[in-house]
């Protein structure tokens, strides 16, 4: 132990996945380090030691650190203090969104194993906020400081309770089942549980457990197959009709929604289309260069406080770009929309028009359209395009549907896989296990051309084949 404590200013440091704030100190002449995703946590870490230098604390030569500040002895770390060390170990390299699911998961399973240990300190939705953004946000203190948040640090299970089956069986089944009792989506699932697998991985490096229980947990076997379900693709007369209902109601949205049909681009990329970024001739086929999309996790999962994101393409290098085709119907689309429309500020063509209950707002657009538009649009325009029973169904209930139909359709008229993949943005296999359905209201036509082949095959007499 040491009293001679130095403490630098923090500094700003660049990385792979962004900026980060480093904070250097040093004890009886050994220099520390610790990285921290935003300049709050750093500085909150920084007073912290200069508190304890100040007041007279020694601070340990092995550690760099006071006593104060030293990490939880094994047998007495909490459940609280556990994931709060992971998500400082964790937070830096996690894009915003993965931040967010992250935050959903360790809710999730913070709150079961609450519930396990008969632990109730208030509603359950209000426990869920505060975990949620008071613990696991971009924008958390440090030591959370609200009475509730106190009142949870205080109350919490020791963390090597979870390597126990029965409190980790509570936890599973939780993250199986949704909010109101229903059974969680396999993705969802799986998702949640590799969190907790990630968690209790960290405990064992942390030697607050001997090794992950995880594995040797049975539970039922959930099938899942990544499939896209064939009854939400529509087919070309459906797609058109869905179109002209967006064109109806909400033109400014028709070739927002046109690209995901015609060039197969995931929502995040249409709504981040760029005049720049398109060549659209007078006549035929036109081609976009892709490079980015803009993520509005919300400002709780920034590190810079702002509700969106500027990232690279999804699955590729961040400085990847991406050739899609545009269909020629969609060159018209989107030339249409340029002549009509004014251009948002950084030269988006799809900029938000409306503000709070659809008020019309006046240029310059500085912001995106958001998903919550687009899926009210969208709604709109089922209601209007499909039958009654039709709305009932999976049938394009998701603007992301109207992708599916495209990559389908390119597959089904004999484009390989390969160039299908590569417009895309995704691996050969993953599209073939995932995008090759067929078509809505194609079935018929395929069991034609069966029936017909049959029917010639048995008209030929046995042993002259």
């Amino acid at each position: 132990m040491s009293l001679s404590v130095r403490v630098w200013t923090v500094e700003k440091r660049t990385v792979a996945s962004g900026t980060r704030d480093r904070v250097r100190w040093q004890v009886a002449g050994k220099r520390f380090t610790r990285q921290f995703a935003t300049a709050r946590l750093a500085d909150t870490f920084r007073a912290g030691l200069q508190t304890a230098s100040r007041d007279g604390f020694p601070f340990s030569t092995a550690s760099g650190l006071p006593a104060s500040m030293a990490p939880t002895p094994r047998s007495s770390m909490t459940w609280m203090d556990l994931v709060a060390l992971y998500v400082d170990a964790r937070w830096a390299g996690f894009s915003p969104r993965h931040r967010k699911g992250v935050a959903e998961a360790l809710t999730r399973i913070t709150t079961a194993l609450f519930e396990f240990e008969s632990i109730h300190i208030t509603e359950a939705a209000e426990l869920r906020r505060v975990l949620t953004y008071e613990f696991f946000s971009a924008q958390r203190a440090p030591e959370a400081a609200t009475p509730l948040a106190q009142a949870i640090r205080a109350r919490s299970p020791l963390a090597r309770r979870l390597g126990e089956p029965a409190a980790l069986q509570h936890v599973l089944a939780a993250l199986g089942t949704t909010l109101d009792g229903q059974q969680a989506a396999n993705a969802t699932f799986i998702r949640k549980r590799a969190t907790l697998s990630h968690v209790l991985a960290y405990a064992v490096e942390r030697d607050v457990l001997d090794r992950n229980p995880l594995p040797d947990i049975q539970q039922p076997r959930r099938m899942s197959t990544g499939q896209v379900d064939r009854r939400t693709v529509v087919n070309p007369a459906q797609a058109q009709a869905l179109l002209a209902a967006v064109n109806t109601r909400h033109p400014w949205l028709t070739a927002l929604f046109g690209s995901m049909y015609y060039a197969g681009l995931r929502p995040a990329e249409a709504r981040t289309l760029r005049q720049s970024d398109l060549t659209l001739p007078n006549q035929g086929w036109g081609m976009a260069l892709l490079s980015r999309t803009v993520q509005v996790p919300g400002s709780a999962w920034t590190d810079d406080g702002q509700s969106r994101e500027q990232r690279g393409l999804k699955h590729r290098p961040a400085k990847a770009t991406r050739r899609v085709p545009l269909h020629p119907a969609l060159v018209q689309l989107l030339k249409s929309h340029i002549a009509a429309y004014p251009l948002g500020t950084s030269g988006e063509l799809f900029a938000a028009r409306t503000g709070k209950a659809g008020a019309p707002l006046s240029p310059p657009f500085h912001s995106l359209v958001s998903e919550s538009t687009l899926t009210y649009a969208w709604r709109h325009a089922r209601a209007e395009a499909l039958t009654p029973a039709e709305v009932e169904t999976p049938l394009a209930r998701r603007p992301y549907d109207l992708r599916h139909a495209c990559l389908s359709t390119w597959l089904n008229s004999g484009v390989p896989a390969a160039q299908v993949a590569e417009w895309a943005g995704h691996s050969t296999r993953v599209l073939l296990d995932v995008y090759a359905n067929c078509l809505d209201g194609q079935a018929s036509h395929h069991l034609a051309r069966i029936e017909a082949s049959m029917t010639i095959a048995d008209a030929v007499p046995p042993g002259h084949e």
